[in-house]
């Protein structure tokens, strides 16, 4: 009986191994985005989890607060269980999440390349929907520390091995369109809050009552579908055999003779002694820094710059009374619905372009044109131009956007394909120090600017100019990034060995022997059926498209 148990679970844990997750010939490459776009859209929930800060700091209370005593510190507020948390608490959490999805990403990046994306997609599904379980049970027993350790660590954990899983495995079925490929499924993750915080809030609707705030059973419910979705996502990942290119296709002369896209392959474990992985590096820090303190402070920004203009009174917001001040913060809700739409299309838009125009260039665009917006954007809010004012932010977050999608294939081209995934998983590093320095800057500043007694639609002037200072620095960095040294690159016989322990060469002679057996018996591979790939699109797509909808019913509020 132990044999026998034994031997299933090796089999089990063997179909999740990466060569079982080779394409059969005939294979089409369009069922892989949707795969990695399941498992993107659930933990970018990530993105959408302060809709649940609200009612979590009346979790106990429900109809108000209950205060803490004043000697309460925020390690006490770990394990408090009879008042409840307080928001600036509960914000700790949407740092946890980015903090352990760059360390996750670092550590465990070299492995998901090895073992391939099925089997890290299936552990971060594990991690992320698990997370959510021990964060419902925090919640039930009010206990933070079960919510930080669920969600924040292991779901971060989840977090980083999701976001990297399809990223070397989308390039390498499309090196024609890098951009667009990585684009579609970090689209996914910007776009897991437009699903999951009006999904959250009706779940909460639902399961709400008079001694209940409903986050608990919300947590229930959510990761439970997360794990199927995301399950389902990574069952489906393939990946494809050694140097595989799409039939018919050879790169471009203009391809072949661009400096920047490099015919070598660099190990992972030598980028942090590369000055370019570092530059790069540089330039998402500063990229995201810039953005990530606006996205958190957007609703905010707009009602104290703006005020009672908001809703047609010539008034400022220390001016304005409980219902109005209720009404401008309608219309600031759907100016952040707005900026986030453009955050989520900007990632397929700015990544596609960059097919076009190259890497390095779209980063300069994105230096260049989002500093003159930030430096602008004092002036707008000065004339009372609203118009242009959120303009500036729109594009600002598409850029915000695009640079996490444009990287992944900024660094195949420097650095190769080979272990792509593993140097992204290092460089997300950058992202988790943004996590901190941007929301730092914005909230500090504002407050230092109120503490100066500067009015209200004047504190953030300061800070648009010290996010300029950002993206100029990130401009420098990317202006100097040069292609790499052949001294950086593995030698060949590390490159076989390093594919022979990702089982690269196994999955070429399984595909040249299925290729040969197919041939034998004169039938041609069979291809994926029309159907099957436009069911994959429809089960990602509908989702996807309700999400849009929600988002554009709030995105309305700012404009009527």
């Amino acid at each position: 009986m132990d044999d026998s148990f034994t031997r299933s679970a090796a089999s089990l844990t063997g179909w999740l191994d990466r060569e079982r997750t080779i394409a059969r010939p005939g294979f089409n490459r369009w069922l892989v985005p949707p795969a990695a776009l399941a498992i993107h859209l659930c933990i970018g929930m990530a993105y959408g989890f302060s809709v649940f800060w609200l009612p979590l700091s009346r979790a106990l209370g429900v109809s108000a607060p209950i205060k803490c005593a004043a000697d309460v510190g925020f390690f006490s507020s770990l394990f408090v269980s009879d008042c409840d948390w307080a928001i600036s608490t509960l914000g700790w959490m949407y740092t946890l999440f980015f903090v352990f999805l760059g360390c996750s990403a670092a550590i465990w990046g070299g492995w998901l390349e090895r073992v391939g994306p099925r089997k890290a997609g299936v552990v971060s599904a594990l991690c992320w929907a698990g997370g959510m379980l021990i964060s419902a049970l925090g919640v039930y027993l009010h206990q933070f520390w079960l919510m930080v350790l669920g969600s924040g660590v292991i779901g971060g954990i989840g977090l980083g091995l999701g976001y990297i899983s399809p990223v070397s495995t989308l390039i390498k079925w499309f090196p024609d369109r890098r951009g667009m490929a990585t684009g579609m499924a970090i689209m996914g993750f910007g776009g897991g809050a437009m699903i999951g915080s009006p999904l959250a809030a009706l779940l909460m609707k639902h399961f709400a009552s008079a001694t209940q705030v409903g986050v608990w059973q919300t947590f229930v419910v959510m990761a439970l579908a997360y794990f199927v979705y995301m399950m389902a996502g990574a069952l489906a990942y393939r990946v494809p055999a050694t140097d595989w290119k799409p039939a018919g296709w050879t790169p471009p002369a203009a391809l072949v003779a661009d400096p920047m896209i490099t015919k070598g392959h660099v190990h992972a474990r030598r980028v942090w002694g590369i000055p370019q992985f570092w530059l790069v590096w540089m330039v998402l820090c500063m990229n995201v820094s810039a953005g990530i303190g606006v996205i958190g402070m957007a609703s905010p920004m707009l009602q104290e710059v703006f005020g009672g203009s908001l809703i047609g009174l010539d008034m400022r917001y220390a001016e304005l009374d409980k219902p109005q001040l209720a009404a401008i913060a309608g219309v600031a809700a759907g100016f952040a619905a707005l900026i986030s739409l453009f955050n989520i299309l900007g990632r397929f838009f700015w990544a596609s372009l960059s097919d076009r125009i190259g890497r390095k260039t779209t980063y300069l665009v994105f230096f260049v044109l989002g500093a003159a917006l930030y430096f602008s954007a004092p002036a707008s809010a000065g004339a009372g131009s609203k118009l242009l004012f959120v303009a500036a932010f729109c594009i600002i977050l598409s850029m915000y956007g695009g640079g996490f999608a444009t990287v992944p294939a900024y660094l195949a081209d420097l650095f190769g394909t080979q272990m792509v995934g593993a140097i992204h998983g290092r460089l997300l590093t950058a992202w988790a120090t943004a996590g901190i320095l941007g929301p730092v800057v914005v909230n500090y500043m504002r407050d230092y600017q109120l503490g100066l007694g500067i009015p209200r639609e004047q504190v953030y002037n300061q800070t648009m100019y010290i996010l300029v200072g950002m993206l100029v620095v990130g401009l420098i960095c990317n202006l100097l990034v040069r292609p790499l040294d052949s001294k950086w690159f593995m030698t060949d016989e590390e490159l076989a060995r390093e594919r022979q322990l990702a089982h690269d060469t196994r999955q070429a002679a399984q595909t040249v022997q299925r290729d040969s057996t197919t041939a034998a018996h004169g039938a041609a591979p069979a291809a994926s059926s029309p159907a099957l790939v436009w069911g994959a699109w429809c089960v990602v797509g509908v989702p996807m498209a309700w999400g849009l909808y929600m988002t554009l019913v709030n995105a309305a509020k700012f404009f009527y």
